[in-house]
Order: structure tokens, then sequence, then C-alpha cells
């Protein structure tokens, strides 16, 4: 009789610390474009060299740009903390460990999502109760 692993082997961790720090690297960049955006408006604009014909429409097409810009950026930064947290947990060798069952979390979908602390059926049981 098989038992059941109660967690990754630390080669498969390294797998896992190399997906998530590539992820880290390519989120920490699109984070730090929103926030240029968001700060700067873009910086493409030739707002300080030609005369001013902006219209009410420009400037609230501009305010809805840099607010969902703002929400974009807001999303990445979570995102990047989440997988901050994903590397502390292969650190300490609890990663892919479901926090509700306490079972491995399928190779599968922690390679799509690689910050997921729940198993699928976790997860759908928890939004069955409205928690999350």
């Amino acid at each position: 009789m098989a038992t059941e692993k109660t967690r990754y082997s630390d080669e498969e961790l390294a797998e896992f610390k190399v997906i998530i720090e590539d992820m880290l690297k390519k989120a920490r960049e699109e984070y730090e474009t929103l926030r240029t955006v968001v700060m700067h408006g873009g910086g493409n604009d030739i707002e300080d060299t030609s005369p001013t014909f902006r219209t009410v429409e420009d400037d609230g097409a501009t305010q809805r740009s840099k607010e969902e810009a703002s929400a974009l950026a807001q999303r990445q930064y979570k995102f990047i903390q989440n997988l901050e947290q994903a590397l502390v947990r292969i650190e300490n060798k609890t990663y892919g460990i479901c926090r509700v069952t306490g079972k491995l979390i399928p190779k599968e979908r922690l390679r799509l999502v690689p910050h997921a602390t729940l198993t699928v059926e976790a997860k759908e049981m928890l939004a069955k109760q409205g928690k999350n």
C-alpha cells in the first residue's frame, strides 16, 4: 500500500521556485510600467510643447485611463505579494499543501496558478460556504 505524499520533494520545489521567480520578474516589470502610467500619465504626450487644445472629454479620458491603470497596478501588486509568499512557502517546504484539506495541490494547478493555497475542491467548498 503506497503512502500518500505529504509534501513536494526538494527537486519539485526547486522547479516551482524557477517558475515563480520568472513570473515575479515579469510581474514586477509590469507593475513598474503601470505605476509610471499612473504617476506620469504615460509620458508620451506633448503637453509641455503644444498649445492647449484639450477638452473636457480629453481630461475625462485621461483620468479614466489613470484610474484603470491604478486598479491594474493594485491587482499586480497583490499578485506580486502572493508570489513572494509562495517563495516563502517553498523555503519552509510547505508549498503546494492545501491550507484547508492538508492535501497536495496538483502540479498542473500550481503550474497555472503558482501562488495557489487551495485545491480546486477546497476552493469550491469555500465558495459554496460563502468564504474565501
